[in-house]
């Protein structure tokens, strides 16, 4: 059974995909998806927050995801794209959550609806954007003897 918080995260990487294709503001993306069934299910706080985020500073989280990425951003897929803006604006602005929690949460979404091997790639470019955005939490789950 998935949680309010993974619910969440699937609207709003579903929101994201939505505005990628359509450029449909904010508004009206979230309008829809609340119409769509097991919406009721999701945590809307953080639906909210992390939709709007991800939009609102997709251009930075572009800059910020870019020097680990292999290729340009505009030529991956817009299921990977977004699960990397959503998870990279997760990392940034909610330190409550652990950066684990973060990069497997974008695994499972990148596993369900990404492409076959889609996983692994949003695996190593989000075990670097976390090492660069949360540097001492890294550091301290590498090295948790000392």
């Amino acid at each position: 059974m998935r949680s309010a918080r993974r619910r969440a995260r699937e609207f709003a990487l579903q929101g994201l995909y939505q505005w990628q294709l359509t450029g449909h503001d904010v508004a009206a993306i979230e309008a829809q998806l609340h119409e769509v069934t097991g919406f009721d299910k999701a945590d809307r706080e953080l639906f909210a927050a992390l939709l709007r985020g991800a939009i609102h500073d997709a251009p930075l989280l572009r800059e910020m995801l870019a020097p680990h990425l292999d290729r340009r951003i505009e030529e991956l897929s817009p299921v990977e794209r977004a699960i990397l803006l959503l998870a990279t604006f997760e990392l940034a602005h909610h330190p409550e959550t652990p950066y684990r929690v973060v990069l497997n949460e974008a695994i499972e979404l990148a596993k369900g609806y990404g492409g076959t091997e889609g996983h692994r790639y949003v695996n190593g470019v989000l075990d670097k954007v976390a090492v660069q955005i949360r540097p001492l939490e890294t550091a301290r789950v590498a090295a948790p003897g000392r």
